[in-house]
């Protein structure tokens, strides 16, 4: 017998959460179903060596005072399993888990015309009948592996990081990264330490920003919890959603001497404010964009030894507008490419032919591996959405539909497909 509810909530990170709790408390009927098994969205699958977030403290937590009177960080930038805890301590706080299912995928979401209704089936049998569907789903949950040729031929240990297992050591082996974004980026730093040998494959160079870690003891947080109200208000008076804007000037109203103070301060500072805080020309003017690129490079390059490795990841000719593209935060990720046991592979210069049985084939050699790990990103912003089946009164799948691109109304619904809204999803401002 199907369930019948005001509203279903398919996801468990924070737009989930936050929905559960508002609707709830509104009097909604209301479920929350989730594949995982606790509350935290991607970062209950996220818990590779090294995973963190890049958005800091208290930018990147909810803003209900009954969460943030009595929560303490231990790091400006969380760890995964700090984040973790923090979801476990919202859901206790505000009893969240009666309300939620776990463990079942939803596989297909119908409407049912006569009745007005959507009728929500799981992979364990479940069906739900509800007003309301409520997908947040997340942009950057289902992965992508590259079709290589031979993948499946290798012996050795093929991981997703998004699907680490906790528990495994690499300590000791050759290890193969593909991919240099924010993920790769992570556990380049963290393999790097115990790897007998560790060869990266980058295709393109990440402009990785210094992350500017601190570590809290006890109450002495990043900001006295009096400012969080005001600092909670100023994210929606910001352009990049942080506690900071652009300046209110352009590169080069500056002298040279005084754009250089500027990059030099942000620089200190870490976090994203070298990105964000900035110019208010940096990402809209090619030549003040290429001031900021120089100084990226410079500063980056000198803490690189080998001038191959300097070339590749700081290239005096710019690769790319820098901002343009995600920016990692890094905590000695290029002091990484100076140590003896570490390679790196161009794969503009040299790339992957074929995986083997033992490694993975280039023009320039072969290179054996025990375990290849697969930083290739995700089938970003719909492809959460698009593994459901969903389908709208006129039977057509919402991946039908958008088969030619995407059309929604403020990023949050498509027409076609009533009583449908999704979080965090395509041409919405929220997904970068």
């Amino acid at each position: 017998m199907a369930v019948q509810l005001d509203a279903l909530i398919v996801g468990a990170g924070f737009g989930g959460t936050y929905q559960l709790h508002k609707l709830r408390s509104a009097g909604y009927n209301v479920k929350l179903i989730d594949s995982a098994l606790d509350f935290g969205g991607v970062w209950h699958w996220n818990c590779y060596p090294g995973v963190r977030v890049d958005s800091p403290i208290p930018m990147y937590e909810f803003s209900l005072p009954e969460l943030w009177t009595n929560w303490t960080w231990k790091e400006r930038f969380p760890s995964g399993q700090e984040l973790q805890d923090y979801f476990a301590y919202v859901a206790d706080k505000l009893d969240l888990r009666k309300d939620a299912i776990f463990g079942e995928w939803v596989s297909s979401a119908v409407f049912d015309q006569g009745e007005g209704r959507w009728v929500v089936e799981t992979d364990k049998g479940s069906v739900f009948k509800v007003r309301y569907l409520l997908l947040n789903v997340g942009s950057s949950t289902t992965k992508y592996v590259p079709p290589f040729k031979g993948l499946d031929a290798f012996k050795g240990q093929l991981i997703i990081p998004s699907r680490w297992k906790k528990g495994t050591d690499l300590s000791g082996r050759k290890i193969a990264i593909i991919g240099t974004g924010p993920t790769g980026l992570q556990l380049i730093q963290e393999m790097g330490k115990i790897a007998k040998e560790l060869v990266v494959f980058q295709r393109t160079p990440s402009l990785a920003l210094p992350l500017g870690q601190v570590s809290f003891s006890g109450k002495d947080q990043s900001h006295p919890k009096s400012k969080y109200p005001e600092i909670f208000d100023g994210r929606n008076h910001s352009y990049g959603g942080f506690d900071y804007n652009f300046l209110p000037k352009g590169t080069f109203d500056d002298t040279p001497e005084q754009r250089r103070a500027v990059y030099e301060e942000l620089w200190k500072q870490g976090d994203f404010k070298y990105w964000l805080a900035t110019y208010h020309d940096m990402l809209f003017d090619k030549a003040a964009n290429k001031e900021a690129y120089d100084f990226w490079c410079e500063k980056t390059r000198a803490r690189i030894h080998d001038p191959r490795a300097r070339d590749l990841l700081a290239p005096l000719v710019q690769p790319y507008s820098f901002g343009c593209k995600r920016v990692p935060l890094e905590q000695g990720y290029y002091e990484v490419f100076n140590q003896a046991n570490v390679h790196l592979v161009d794969l503009h210069a040299t790339p992957i032919e074929v995986i083997t049985e033992t490694g993975i084939k280039t023009p320039e050699k072969e290179w054996e591996f025990d375990a290849i790990i697969m930083a290739t990103g995700y089938n970003a912003v719909i492809g959460s959405l698009i593994s459901i089946d969903i389908r709208g009164p006129s039977g057509e799948s919402i991946s039908e539909k958008w088969k030619d691109g995407m059309t929604t109304f403020l990023g949050m619904a498509t027409k076609g497909f009533p009583n449908m809204f999704f979080t965090y999803g395509p041409q919405a401002p929220t997904v970068c």
